[in-house]
């Protein structure tokens, strides 16, 4: 359970800080970095593998860089679905977003410790 509000935090930490370089993506509040967290989570349980298994052929015939205009396209839908002061406009913000994103978060992420196993 704590690893997944660590998780939950560090990525609406880094929502916060890639508005902050991204002109296009703005961002009310941190707590409307948590709800964008949430629907983030849930686009990227839900929508993503769809819209990945649907666009199969591009991304083998792109070497996997239409992975890309997956993530800008969910990163999208993300700020159309969040209820709170989420917005990205555009096209290539959230393009850049989406690298930005990932970068931010797996360094970020660096800090939260893995999740003990027991058996």
């Amino acid at each position: 359970m704590l690893n997944f509000l660590l998780t939950w935090l560090v990525t609406a930490i880094s929502l916060v800080i890639t508005a902050k370089f991204i002109p296009g993506i703005e961002i009310g509040s941190f707590s409307d970095a948590l709800i964008a967290a949430v629907v983030l989570g849930l686009v990227n349980a839900i929508v993503k593998p769809i819209i990945q298994v649907l666009t199969l052929p591009l991304t083998i015939l792109s070497l996997g860089l239409f992975l890309l205009v997956v993530n800008a396209i969910c990163l999208s839908l993300v700020g159309y679905l969040s209820p709170a002061a989420f917005t990205v406009q555009g096209f290539w913000p959230p393009f850049f977003g989406a690298i930005a994103l990932s970068l931010v978060s797996g360094l970020l992420s660096r800090f939260v410790p893995e999740p003990s196993q027991q058996i």
